[in-house]
């Protein structure tokens, strides 16, 4: 049965080794409300010791767990995945809570983590691998074998969709996961990890290691941990990654983002207004798949007087939800406050929003909108995580095109436009690793993998679906020949 602690109590923070929860080694924080600013949990930092001790307990309990049928793991799964089901709703309210979005938002974010979970589930239906007489006498065919303990590092922004991006692909094929969530939202890992357990997980497969960058390290110089994902910032993607495979180890960090929207003339208007309106303020901007920079080509002055109007209309905690922490706050004020030195125009204003009174101290920022921004602004060049949208105004397709291949990031554009021949353009030249047409949020669904190029990704293959089932799982390649053929070739 699902008993979240409630939001009046300040929870632990702890860590889940071997199926017990235990208080790490030393205190760091806590984590604060980003809508009252109210202490809701201590946060703790694993030490050597503790890292060693997780990554023993993996190992053996892997090498159990290595030995159960696909279907076997899969019938664990499914228990997992109707607990989520039934715990939706209060698992929504937990995200919520500690990292700012929307109870609706939050609840958008386990769906997608279940559908990757539904793909884990598939995988002993889809992965047949192949096996095939190729030559006389002799066969040849592939089986899958898991890693053995593997890691993931997740960011604050997605608590719990971005770890099962990860761990239900990882666990199904075999491998034992440790995980460290982000040290701002550490309060979710402890109901996905015990939710596992009171599936049917054996003790041990999952654990969860709390701590910051000091913890990260550890996981990266562990001999005995074969690959780790990550996803976050750019430069500690580059970090995690150069770290990670120096050690010898597996890796796939996938970082930042600067994404942008062609917005032609003739895109049909309520298609348009809603698709950016919702890509550039979902989650309060913070989604390395938000649109924040607007290529506004030619005469498309309506539809952006439009988004204008619905923007100017968000009620926060209603319509928007709030940034994560009072320094991601103050760091987007300090960039809308240099549009003044550009002479770009602030159309619509988020900062300080009417709130209630018991949302005083929360860190509320409304959608702001602001045009005629230039190419090297550092409102169209660095990745805000907030509900900000950048317009560039472009006199043609070539010339946004040249603004958006410039930007080092490459994990998603979109065009809104109703030719063809204009989405074929941005389709085949944008330098982004996911194309929306007239989609604002480009995120494919499974099987359809998830991951950007460039600066947005280090490290080969995509995060999710078969880029996944690759990352987690190494290929053995059998030849088979039972007995000697006349009339033999080269093979047999």
């Amino acid at each position: 049965m699902f008993s979240p602690n409630n939001i009046e109590n300040i929870q632990e923070c702890l860590n889940f080794i071997s199926g017990k929860w235990e208080l790490p080694e030393e205190k760091m924080g806590h984590i604060t409300s980003p809508f009252t600013g109210q202490i809701i949990a201590n946060t703790y930092r694993s030490k050597n010791a503790t890292v060693n001790s997780a990554v023993l307990s993996a190992s053996k309990s892997q090498q159990e767990w290595e030995k159960y049928s696909y279907r076997d793991r899969a019938a664990i799964f499914l228990n997992y995945r109707k607990w989520l089901i039934e715990n939706l709703t209060e698992l929504a309210k937990i995200i919520s809570n500690e990292c700012g979005k929307l109870p609706n938002e939050a609840k958008d974010g386990l769906l997608k983590g279940i559908e990757i979970l539904d793909y884990a589930v598939s995988i002993q239906n889809l992965d047949q691998l192949g096996k095939m007489t190729v030559s006389k006498g002799v066969q040849c065919e592939y089986r899958r074998e898991p890693l053995g303990v593997v890691a993931g590092i997740t960011p604050s922004n997605f608590p719990a969709m971005v770890p099962m991006w990860m761990f239900p692909i990882a666990i199904m094929v075999g491998n034992s996961f440790i995980w460290k969530p982000s040290e701002k939202t550490a309060m979710t890992a402890y109901y996905l990890a015990q939710g596992f357990k009171e599936a049917g997980l054996p003790d041990g497969v999952l654990n969860v290691i709390q701590g910051d960058k000091e913890t990260v390290d550890l996981l990266c110089d562990h001999e005995n941990i074969k690959a780790i994902a990550f996803v976050g910032s750019t430069p500690v993607a580059k970090h995690v990654y150069t770290k990670a495979t120096t050690s010898g180890k597996r890796a796939l960090t996938l970082g930042g983002a600067k994404n942008h929207i062609f917005l032609m003339p003739d895109a049909i208007n309520e298609l348009a207004v809603e698709g950016i309106l919702s890509s550039f303020t979902g989650c309060c901007g913070q989604r390395c798949m938000a649109a924040s920079v607007l290529l506004a080509i030619g005469d498309t002055q309506k539809i952006i007087e439009d988004i204008i109007i619905k923007a100017k209309n968000f009620t926060p905690g209603k319509d928007i939800g709030a940034l994560i922490t009072k320094q991601s706050l103050q760091k987007v004020e300090k960039a809308i406050s240099t549009a003044s030195l550009n002479k770009e125009q602030i159309l619509v204003d988020g900062r300080n929003p009417k709130v209630e009174k018991e949302l005083s101290l929360g860190n509320w920022l409304n959608p702001t909108i602001i045009d005629y921004v230039l190419p090297e602004s550092i409102l169209a060049k660095e990745e805000l995580f907030a509900p900000v949208l950048s317009i560039i105004r472009c006199k043609n397709i070539e010339e946004a095109m040249q603004i958006e291949n410039a930007n080092p990031y490459g994990n998603a554009a979109s065009v809104f436009t109703t030719r063809g021949d204009i989405a074929e353009f941005v389709t085949l030249n944008a330098r982004a690793g996911m194309i929306g047409i007239n989609v604002g949020i480009p995120v494919p669904r499974e099987p359809f993998s998830f991951g950007g190029i460039n600066h947005s990704k280090f490290g080969h293959g995509d995060i999710t679906s078969d880029g996944g089932l690759e990352f987690w799982s190494n290929r053995k390649k059998v030849t088979t020949k039972w007995f000697q053929i006349k009339n033999q070739n080269w093979m047999s």
